[in-house]
């Protein structure tokens, strides 16, 4: 894959789902348009010195959230950043300005099946864990979160059994037609 280096400035976030593949795919992206990459739940842990688990545990969504805001808003401040966003990050208004003010916006999206495959057995999720149905869950987050993620977007990319490199592709054509990159 060719690296393209030159674009219009601006960080480029990743926004979507859990189990989307925002860090794989942002890790990627990041290294095909030599930006930095960083995922702001992992800048969350390394801030607070513990996992997203614990934070929500004694912090409770809220306090989650207020931290995830200083994060988005530090790195929107920053620039050359590739950013994998938290699936709940598009929740509070303030983080769709700075994301929207600061950068060009992608928007993975996928099914609530994928979302099942790649979420089922992982416990590191706290708005997963102890769940009866799995399903509902995520439907009910897909249905409150999918229209600020359409809100914020510049870029929609639908991701389905597609390899992580076929989709850094579709988003650098993507990126290309809307003259956010040049050759």
């Amino acid at each position: 894959m060719q690296v393209l280096t030159k674009h219009i400035g601006q960080n480029i976030y990743l926004v979507g789902p859990m189990g989307v593949g925002k860090t794989t795919i942002g890790r990627a992206l990041a290294f095909a348009l030599d930006l930095h990459f960083i995922d702001s739940d992992e800048e969350i842990e390394r801030r607070a010195g513990a996992n997203i688990s614990w934070i929500f545990d004694v912090e409770g969504e809220d306090g989650f959230r207020d931290r995830e805001s200083l994060v988005i808003s530090d790195l929107s401040r920053r620039q050359g950043l590739l950013v994998a966003t938290g699936g709940g990050s598009v929740l509070r208004p303030e983080n769709r300005r700075c994301l929207v003010n600061s950068g060009v916006v992608v928007f993975l999206d996928t099914s609530i099946e994928l979302q099942i495959q790649r979420t089922a057995n992982d416990k590191k999720r706290p708005l997963l864990q102890n769940v009866e149905d799995l399903t509902a869950v995520l439907k009910n987050m897909k249905f409150k979160r999918q229209p600020l993620y359409a809100e914020v977007a510049d870029i929609n990319v639908f991701v389905g059994a597609d390899t992580a490199k076929r989709i850094v592709i579709e988003i650098l054509d993507k990126l290309k037609e809307q003259e956010k990159l040049k050759e």
